[in-house]
């Protein structure tokens, strides 16, 4: 095996089905985490045309994939927090996903389910993580002048909440997270950002 593609880990539960009805907490950081989007003032952050972006194609993503039901997110300088739902028959009513149904039960991690083939299948996390970034990678680029550079890191984080206490906690992380910003995990101190955008 040639040593130019490393083993990478991958960041997925084995052997979980990510097309499964529930709630995820998605992270996606930008390229060598740098601070695209914009800054952070007074707990707050002001986007940046870029980061402008990066909003307008979260929000049009359930229009793009109706099985998605957004909750709770915030744009960062230099990564993204959300909570999404997959929906399904089971748990909507009309077109609309009834948050309790999935909140009223432990959402179990099966640990002997098959393992999905390579690549993500169509309305599963990856399939949707794909398309926003590819979306977002697009007009960015196009924006700039900047045809084939990166916007993202390669993966993403995502975490399956298994119930309404988690739920919350992670709503409220989400909600804090601006104000944090000096504490982040991902921060850089590199201001401005992309002067200019």
């Amino acid at each position: 095996m040639s040593k130019l593609y490393p083993n990478r880990k991958s960041l997925r539960l084995k052997g979980y089905d990510y097309s499964a009805p529930g709630f995820y907490f998605l992270t996606i950081c930008a390229h060598n985490k740098q601070n695209l989007f914009g800054e952070i003032q007074n707990g707050e952050l002001t986007p940046n045309q870029l980061g402008k972006i990066v909003v307008e194609e979260w929000i049009k993503s359930v229009d793009i994939r109706r099985e998605l039901e957004l909750y709770d997110w915030i744009l960062m300088p230099n990564h993204f927090h959300g909570i999404i739902a997959i929906k399904s028959p089971e748990i909507c009513r009309g077109d609309r996903l009834v948050a309790h149904s999935v909140m009223e039960c432990e959402i179990q991690i099966p640990g002997d389910q098959p393992v999905a083939p390579t690549g993500p299948k169509s309305k599963t996390i990856g399939a949707f993580i794909a398309g926003f970034k590819a979306a977002v990678t697009t007009k960015i680029n196009t924006l700039r002048h900047t045809p084939g550079a990166q916007v993202w890191q390669r993966n993403y984080y995502e975490h399956v909440i298994r119930n309404e206490p988690e739920f919350n906690r992670i709503k409220e992380y989400i909600q804090n997270n601006p104000m944090q910003w000096e504490e982040d995990c991902f921060f850089k101190k590199i201001y401005p950002s992309i002067s200019g955008l």
